[in-house]
């Protein structure tokens, strides 16, 4: 049985997958520019924010992964409940 998802939900994998994109993006640059602050202070933002849209996702939809960082303490086994973030 699939769970009824919102605007939320499908707004919150959006804003994940561009805050994972400014990341990756950063990361390629830096490896080439280290010393660039200006960089590696936006780095530092979007990784921040990442983990409060994680965070806010993961508590309103259950968890992006089944373990790791971002896995929160769970009262029940969520994880195999669809859909999956890769799904929709």
């Amino acid at each position: 049985m699939h769970k009824q998802l919102d605007e939320n939900y499908y707004r919150l994998l959006h804003d994940l997958q561009a805050a994972d994109f400014v990341l990756v993006e950063l990361t390629l640059y830096l490896d080439t520019h280290p010393g660039d602050a200006h960089a590696l202070q936006q780095f530092n933002e979007f990784s921040q924010k990442r983990r409060q849209i994680a965070l806010e996702y993961e508590c309103l939809y259950g968890p992006l992964l089944q373990y790791g960082q971002n896995a929160l303490p769970q009262q029940t086994w969520e994880w195999a409940e669809a859909p999956w973030p890769w799904q929709v």
